[in-house]
Parts: C-alpha cells; structure tokens; sequence
C-alpha cells in the first residue's frame, strides 16, 4: 500500500537532526515523504519540499502567510498522515489541516517539551499553555517525549484523540557508544590534548536557557585543587561572547575551551571524562542521551528532561540550576573517584536503550502504522508492520 505523509516544522534543521531514519522508513514502506518548513536544506528521503516563511514567535504577522501558503498544500494534496514538530510548525499544521481531517487526513503532533512546565515562567503558561490545550482537539495522536508532558497532558485532560509516551527521537547507539581506554588516548593525542587532562563536555547553543555560565562559574571553585580539568563547550550563539568574557574574569580562560559548531561529537564524546549540562528548561535532551550511550556519568541541572533520563547518584547528578557550589562539589567527588565514574557510566549505557534508535523506532512505527492502514476514507488495508 502507498500513501503520502507530510512532516513540518518551523526550520528543515530540525528533520535532518532528528528525523530522517523515519523518513527513510515511510520510503521504504512505499509512500512519498513531503515536508513543509522554513529553509532550503536540501533533505534525504524527500520527494517534495516546500520552504514556508514561518517564524518561532508566535506574535510574528508573517506567520499568516505562511499558514496560507501550508493550508493550499494540504488541501490540495489530500496527505494521509501530517506529523508536524515544534511549537509553530505544530501551531500551524494543526489549524491549517482542519478541513482535511474531516475527510480522513490524521495529524500527529510531538510536543517536544512544551515550553509550561513545572518552574517555567508564568508567561509560558499564559501565553503556550491556553494554544497548546485548545489545538489538542484538531490532534489525532498527541506525541510527548517525557513523562511530566504525558502526565500534564492527561492531567490537565487535553482533548487529543490519543495521548502517546515515546521515548524521545532515538539516539544511534552503534554510532555513540563507548570506546577503549587507548582510543580514547589517541583521540586526545589526535585533538592535541594530553593524555592525564580531566574533560568535561557539553555540546549547546550558546543562550539564555542553556545557561552556560553555571557550568563556568563551578569550574572555578575547582581551579586550584584540580588544575588538570577542561571544560569543552561546543557551540555557537548569541551569549558566547560573554561566556568568554566570564571565563577571563573568574581565571578560568586556559580551562575553558569554546570550541564553536561542531560536526565531530560522538569524537569529542569519546574523549570526555564526564558530561555536564546546565540548561534551564528541557524536553529530553539529545546531547545527555547521545553522551550516556558513550558511557560517561552526567552531572547536570535540574529540569524535567535531566530528570528523566538522569537519575541523582546512580548515572550521574541532578543539581539545583542556582548551586553551582554543589555543582562544583559534585565534580570533585568524580575528578577523585576513578571507580564511581565508572559504575556510573555503565547505569548511563544500561538506561539509554529505553531512549536508542531501535527501541524509538518501534515504538513511533506502531503509532505510524495504526493510521497508515486506514485510506484517506478511513477503511482498512492490509501493510507491512515491519519496525523502523
């Protein structure tokens, strides 16, 4: 059986980060793969692409053109399955795809960590919360990738048709997996770093949320006891000047290496020691899970994502997003102990299949396939079951 699925979101990054294994299933199931986003990446697996002038804020005029422009496709190609990402491309689709649900089309919709939570701003709640209840009844299938959304979302009774736990967009654990104790010298040689450097890493763009100067202000309570850790941040954006500038004021400058955009993770993972995270607000973090499937503990702020996959003392630490003193404290505590980092690495290797690319795969492919054997009239056909 054939049929036509339509994927959006606000950018096209966000389907070449996270996405294409499924595209490249939907092709192998037969079906043409569209999607619908701004930019003009070109993306594997894609039979139709159309750039679409939305925008993030959801104050922002132009994104009524670009509702226009996404309801026309969708009314004239008549997709089977729309499953649309991000807030705006989620806000969107939902309400562009309105006239053909009532003719059979599904929409699925993954909230990938709505933006109210517990601890968010009340302005988050005031201005997400109200958009994201009422667009529930136009969701067929109402994704969430950790359990405080799935609760919040059954809790606060949001009128999807269906609510569904998966486990995050899936992480290749035959790509980031641990390496042995002499590559992981060689990659340190080959990087030019020495070989007894303690590194801790963390891969974010530099911004508001992702609160790079926690990670900053606890490395400098350890310079004078431990002057043999390094601090890898990779990434760019718009507080990086500043995090430099942070770094120079507290002494740190020769410990902290800003590293920008990186196309080289699963290495610098490999070189790694321990991974650090100090964001404000997550859904379920890719780069913890990628870091946990190479093996290392995870010392990290307190969110609902970081609390899902990391759990305090036993794969790594949870710590008040403001304690950078108890931060720093839990550092030292794997700086010094060979053997904890260790035990604590292997529970990260051991909890990550629930979140690795097979396990996500299987799950997202029972969703797929209860719709893709119902026809745009809402029959049954027969199809192959086989996992993503």
């Amino acid at each position: 059986m054939s049929g036509r699925i339509l994927f959006c979101a606000t950018v096209d990054y966000h389907f070449k980060a996270f996405h294409l294994p499924y595209m490249k299933w939907f092709k192998e199931q037969g079906w043409e793969v569209h999607v619908a986003a701004s930019g003009n990446m070109d993306l594997s697996y894609v039979d139709e692409k159309y750039d679409l002038p939305i925008q993030r804020s959801p104050f922002n005029s132009v994104n009524l053109r670009a509702y226009k422009e996404l309801k026309a496709i969708i009314d004239q190609k008549r997709y089977q399955i729309i499953h649309c990402h991000t807030p705006m491309g989620g806000v969107l689709a939902r309400l562009a795809a309105r006239q053909a649900r009532k003719v059979g089309t599904k929409v699925i919709y993954t909230a990938h960590g709505f933006h109210f939570c517990k601890g968010a701003p009340l302005l988050n709640w005031m201005v997400y919360y109200p958009i994201e209840k009422r667009l529930a009844r136009y969701t067929d299938c109402l994704i969430t990738i950790n359990e405080e959304d799935y609760n919040l979302a059954v809790n606060h009774n949001f009128k999807a048709k269906k609510i569904e736990l998966v486990h995050g967009v899936g992480v290749d654990t035959n790509q980031y997996k641990p390496v042995s104790e002499k590559k992981k010298h060689e990659l340190r040689k080959s990087y030019g770093y020495n070989r007894d450097d303690f590194f801790l890493f963390y891969a974010a763009e530099f911004n508001r949320n992702k609160n790079q100067q926690l990670l900053i202000h606890a490395l400098a309570l350890l310079k004078d006891d431990v002057p043999n850790v390094k601090l890898l941040l990779a990434g760019d954006g718009p507080l990086l000047n500043e995090c430099e500038e942070l770094a120079i004021k507290l002494g740190v400058e020769k410990m902290v290496h800003f590293l920008g955009y990186r196309n080289d993770i699963q290495s610098l993972l490999s070189i790694s020691d321990v991974a650090v995270a100090s964001s404000l607000r997550e859904g379920l973090p890719v780069n913890i899970m990628e870091a946990m499937a190479c093996g290392l503990p995870v010392v990290a702020s307190e969110n609902r994502g970081h609390r899902e996959l990391i759990k305090d003392q036993v794969n790594g630490y949870v710590i008040p997003p403001e304690n950078f003193r108890l931060f720093s404290a839990r550092l030292l505590e794997l700086v010094q102990s060979n053997d904890r980092r260790e035990k604590m690495g292997m529970e990260s290797v051991s909890h990550l299949k629930t979140y690795s690319l097979s396990q996500v795969g299987s799950e997202l492919s029972k969703i797929y396939t209860h719709y893709m054997l119902e026809d745009i009239h809402g029959s049954k056909s027969q199809h192959n079951r086989a996992y993503i």
